[in-house]
């Protein structure tokens, strides 16, 4: 439970409610320091106030039992970041969800989420982890980096301490675990251990009617040692009926690489969700209901503007979004089509640095002069075309071609077509 003192005359407490995540918009509420029900020391006197402002808002002023709100942007363009609407993605958890309630062995307890930079896979992450919570799971949130298996297993021992010593009722909350100096690859004995401490949790959680969630993001940074090891033990507990959900997020040459590799053979069965860009009508639906709440409004068509110049790519609406509440909160009149061409073009430039720059970070010479080649073309590229354009072989440009898919770069268009998976590259690479 934490609090803040958010006004100079009178503290407000800020609370969660037992069982909510701190995306639940419903579950926060703020209360007046006066009301003693949570014990707090020194609290001054006051009428106790009750509000479901979410924490897009600031609360700046108290006077007469009233609490106002100044409305923060509520996009957010970082990696991971959630959205103030999830665009595009309705449904995609729905075999996840159900597979909270069995339990034990459904296929949607095994999810693997691929797709191009900035279409939103560590934010799906970030919802499982939100659905695993509410259905009463402990979650352990890892990044693939070196060493995540060991972290994984030292973030099980505060869980297994609490079950050991807490009611039978008490519900888990999850936590991210990171900064643990640890061996990338576990001896075979403190694999045995790792294996031992699972069972002993997952034992405890089934007596409680809940289970275990692991999301493990960017695994194509990850160690192949590791992710076997992972995998051996997540398979030995769904054998035992244990109840363990794992979900993975990855550039698509990474998931590809990890089920062809037969790192871990049994994840082929797991569901693959290939994330992809979400309708424009979408996008402008969710920009009318977000701008809604601003005191001018902003014209149809100008949120159609908007829409339409993010591709539907997931980090494009966020950065769209934000830049143009940024722009509506300095001026002080309705928003006009010079002022979303302004919008536009910040969230373009941000996305360029932030997204296109580290794609073509570690793309070699020859895909390079592939991509070029492709940006030739207003549209989708025939591979014909491209080889003779680069005067190449037809098996080298088929080369070429599959590993440039398999890095999110670019995507099948038809029989024979490629184009462009991420926004914008296709302009990156004219200049």
């Amino acid at each position: 439970m934490s609090h803040s003192l958010w006004d100079s005359h009178v503290a407000i407490w800020r609370y969660r409610l037992p069982g909510t995540s701190a995306r639940d918009e419903a579950s926060w509420f703020w209360r007046s320091a006066s009301d003693r029900s949570h014990g707090r020391p020194g609290a001054p006197t006051g009428t106790p106030v009750f509000t479901n402002y979410t924490e897009t808002h600031k609360i700046h002023k108290f006077s007469q039992g009233c609490v106002m709100a100044e409305q923060l942007n509520p996009f957010r363009p970082t990696a991971g970041a959630e959205p103030p609407l999830l665009v595009g993605r309705a449904g995609i958890l729905d075999e996840f969800e159900y597979g909270l309630r069995i339990r034990s062995g459904a296929p949607g307890l095994l999810t693997i989420f691929t797709g191009a930079r900035g279409v939103g896979k560590t934010v799906m992450l970030g919802e499982a982890e939100d659905a695993a919570r509410r259905a009463g799971w402990a979650v352990i949130s890892e990044t693939a980096t070196r060493g995540f298996l060991g972290r994984i297993g030292e973030a099980m021992r505060p869980f297994l301490e609490e079950l050991g010593s807490g009611p039978a009722t008490r519900r888990i909350i999850g936590l991210g675990v990171g900064g643990f100096s640890v061996h990338t690859e576990l001896p075979p004995e403190q694999q045995t251990g790792w294996r031992q401490l699972g069972e002993q949790l997952l034992g405890l959680l089934d007596s409680r009617g809940t289970g275990l969630a692991i999301t493990l993001d960017e695994i194509h940074g990850a160690n192949r040692d590791e992710l076997a090891q992972l995998a051996a033990s997540v398979q030995h507990f769904i054998r035992a009926g244990l109840p363990v959900a794992l979900v993975f997020a990855g550039l698509p040459a990474a998931v590809s690489d990890l089920l062809d590799e037969g790192v871990a053979t049994f994840l082929r069965r797991a569901d693959r969700i290939d994330l992809h860009a979400a309708a424009i009508a979408e996008v402008e639906d969710s920009y009318r209901a977000t701008f809604a709440t601003m005191q001018d409004s902003i014209a149809p068509t100008l949120l159609r503007t908007a829409a339409e110049a993010t591709g539907g790519y997931p980090f494009l609406i966020q950065l769209v979004g934000y830049h143009l509440w940024q722009i509506a909160e300095a001026t002080p009149r309705p928003l006009e089509a010079a002022d979303v061409d302004l919008a536009v073009t910040a969230a373009r430039r941000r996305n360029t640095r932030m997204v296109i720059g580290a794609a073509l970070a570690s793309v070699s010479v020859k895909d390079l002069e592939f991509l070029r080649a492709m940006a030739e073309d207003d549209g989708p590229s025939r591979t014909s075309h491209i080889g003779r354009r680069l005067g190449d072989a037809s098996n080298t440009v088929g080369n070429y071609r599959a590993r440039l898919i398999d890095a999110g770069l670019i995507e099948p268009a038809g029989y024979g077509l490629v184009d462009f998976a991420i926004p914008g590259l296709r302009e990156h690479l004219r200049t």
